[in-house]
């Protein structure tokens, strides 16, 4: 995609702080980190988001993921890692890309992912059901 910012950066064409690639993954280092170390792993190939990308290539990419977590909690001396998908703007995607967030994480940092919600028992059991319903 002609104005896509990752596929420039999968391109050369906008620099970034790579720290692997391969046939059909790149990854580097965000520019705007949760911490030190926040890497985002990406498919050269253009999809807007995980839904978008095919299954195989979307194995690719988590096994990517295996490869730079702990290659970036052990660079950073982290002790964790969260990863992330943002999928669709509401969900904070930003770039209409598939990207995974690969975020070092510390004891003390004071990042917390998500806050939870209270739901009922009648709540899970209705959305279960509404769910299978749609697979």
């Amino acid at each position: 995609m002609q104005d896509c910012i990752f596929c420039k950066i999968a391109a050369g064409e906008i620099p970034s702080h790579k720290i692997y690639e391969d046939e059909s993954v790149f990854a580097f280092l965000d520019i705007n980190p949760v911490n030190l170390g926040h890497a985002l792993v990406i498919p050269k190939e253009h999809h807007k988001n995980l839904l978008d990308t095919p299954p195989e290539l979307a194995c690719k990419l988590i096994s990517v993921v295996q490869k730079i977590a702990p290659a970036a909690i052990k660079a950073v001396g982290a002790d964790s890692f969260n990863l992330g998908v943002n999928t669709g703007t509401s969900a904070g995607q930003v770039i209409p890309h598939t990207h995974f967030h690969v975020i070092p994480r510390h004891e003390s940092d004071g990042h917390k992912p998500w806050a939870s919600k209270e739901v009922t028992e009648d709540e899970l059991k209705a959305a279960a059901e509404k769910i299978k319903k749609e697979l």
